[in-house]
């Protein structure tokens, strides 16, 4: 008995055409979900070192800009025609108060993490749950709005390390009706090359962003102290020393001001 050939149902070139496209789209949903879990943590990291350099250093600061306010203060007393002296007390004044107001914020947000160290079963529910959400991957202007808020949110608890959230940011996602669009092959192909180009777009975002937070100032110098942290040396609490010399020397500078003014 001879076998029936299969043939095979050709597919129309505009078919072939949107599954490439779909396969393209995949392998981007994946480096998209990399990319922002990349960001988000890095920015975690320096969030949290932030806090600790303003908890550390920073308040030195708060104390150094006071003790600048009393002498120039004290200075315009001693010479009151002098404009330079009234302005610049003036001006640290105003430094000192901001400085307070936000040492104060600080000390309200007491520090509670000893380090930013997603564990690898959080940034995989990360991961999972950026491919499902991320705006890029909207159909409209509505759902994209909906994933905006939803990536916020996911971003802000993966900050807090707080798997909870971050699976009801999920669980909400999935309550909804995301069901694909259909439409003719056209609509869906031109929908598949926004999506593709939307992703592009965000991808090249992340890596500005990532390039941009490396060479920030406050980057390098969490870098420099990790570094310095592997050499034994506590570099956040020897600057805050070096600025306590500062605040020693201007307060005797006060002193001897208040002692020549009396």
């Amino acid at each position: 008995m001879k076998s029936v050939p299969v043939i095979s149902q050709a597919i129309s070139p505009e078919e072939e055409e949107l599954q490439l496209k779909r396969r393209d789209l995949t392998r981007m949903e994946q480096d998209l979900a990399e990319n922002e879990l990349e960001l988000s943590t890095l920015k975690g990291e320096l969030h949290l070192f932030e806090r600790r350099y303003n908890l550390v250093v920073g308040v030195k600061y708060t104390e150094l800009d006071e003790v600048k306010a009393q002498i120039l203060e004290l200075a315009s007393r001693l010479y009151p025609r002098s404009d330079d002296f009234r302005f610049g007390a003036q001006s640290a004044r105003e430094r000192a108060r901001s400085s307070a107001r936000q040492s104060g914020e600080l000390e309200a947000d007491a520090l509670d993490e000893e380090d930013f160290k997603p564990s690898e079963s959080l940034k995989k529910l990360f991961r999972e749950v950026a491919k499902k959400i991320h705006p890029d991957l909207a159909s409209d202007d509505k759902e994209k709005a909906l994933r905006h808020d939803l990536m916020a949110r996911l971003n802000q608890a993966y900050d807090r390390l707080d798997e909870e959230a971050i699976q009801a940011v999920l669980q909400e996602w999935e309550e909804n009706d995301h069901a694909e669009k259909s439409g003719t092959l056209g609509t869906q192909l031109v929908r598949m090359v926004k999506k593709i180009a939307q992703v592009r777009k965000r991808l090249q975002k992340i890596d500005d962003e990532l390039t941009e937070i490396r060479n920030s100032g406050m980057y390098q110098l969490m870098k420099k102290i990790e570094s310095a942290g592997e050499q034994g040396h506590d570099l956040l609490q020897e600057m805050a020393a070096g600025i306590d010399q500062k605040i020693d020397s201007i307060k005797s500078k006060v002193r001897d001001l208040a002692g020549e003014f009396d």
